[in-house]
């Protein structure tokens, strides 16, 4: 295996009150220009999550900048970027500033500010993979932006409006805020009701199936049929939408493919293994 070449966590700023961000890059530093993948992690993510760092590794070596960020307001921090050391900021979240956030890290690279040698990085040839949350994202920002030139959903969500029903938004508008559970960490997770407001204010930005349908880029969508927290079926239902989309199932994989956090093995869970070999693939194929 060739040594990969690392480009640790690098500072950049939201557009939303200026918050920091991170993101980190590895690449085999061969003076070819690669194709370039940018890493969406999921709603009560972040880049070093569980698996994601051998991931990582994986498609580096088979000749991709691999690039992850931690979104600016999921709750860590740029000096504990694997803690939610900021809940304030989760709370404050919406779609519209993890968008933005895309954005800034899409101008930082395509104008050559990274730490990532010009010689090796091939902008032009740039997608987007997002796991649950983070799917949603990557497809909306494919839509939106034509410098992505192709899209990968891990067990994406697939429509931002089905997410509340009714009652719940009613008891929400009251509280101005709900608290969220996070098992592994103990800890209560506020959403304060601004992130409702931002999709309604927001709709035609933040329409996944409006932005499926109309989606010119390649997709390809792949899902668990074991899913416990957003079912297969909407993954069936996004390639109704765009009929030229690739849909693959694996068969019994969870919403995280067998993995979880931490992860201390060194080889990928083989539901994972299943969802990486697909995804290069695809992206060989169409990049």
């Amino acid at each position: 295996m060739e040594k990969l070449q690392f480009i640790p966590n690098t500072r950049l700023h939201s557009p939303h009150g200026r918050r920091p961000f991170i993101y980190d890059a590895r690449f085999l530093p061969n003076g070819v220009a690669k194709p370039v993948i940018i890493f969406i992690h999921g709603f009560k993510g972040f880049k070093d999550w569980g698996h994601f760092n051998l991931i990582a590794d994986s498609f580096a070596q088979e000749g991709f900048v691999y690039i992850k960020l931690n979104l600016s307001h999921n709750g860590t921090t740029p000096e504990k970027p694997m803690d939610f050391a900021d809940l304030e900021a989760f709370g404050q979240n919406n779609f519209s500033i993890e968008l933005d956030d895309l954005d800034t890290l899409l101008d930082h690279l395509e104008k050559g500010e990274s730490a990532i040698p010009a010689g090796e990085m091939d902008f032009s040839r740039l997608s987007l993979i997002g796991h649950s949350r983070g799917g949603g994202l990557a497809m909306l920002k494919t839509a939106e932006d034509p410098r992505v030139k192709a899209c990968v959903s891990w067990a994406g969500i697939h429509d931002l409006s089905k997410r509340w029903p009714e009652e719940f938004i009613e008891d929400w508008r009251k509280k101005g805020v709900q608290y969220i559970y996070n098992s592994r960490t103990n800890q209560q997770m506020p959403l304060y009701f601004q992130l409702a407001e931002d999709f309604t204010d927001n709709k035609e930005r933040l329409d996944i199936p409006t932005a499926v349908a109309n989606m010119e880029q390649p997709l390809l969508l792949i899902h668990g049929t074991a899913d416990e927290t957003l079912p297969y079926q909407m993954a069936e239902e996004m390639k109704r939408w765009k009929p030229d989309a690739e849909l693959f199932l694996v068969e019994n994989a969870n919403h995280t493919f067998g993995a979880k956090h931490p992860y201390e093995n060194s080889v990928l869970p083989p539901d994972s293994q299943i969802v990486a070999r697909r995804t290069l693939e695809f992206l060989k194929k169409v990049i």
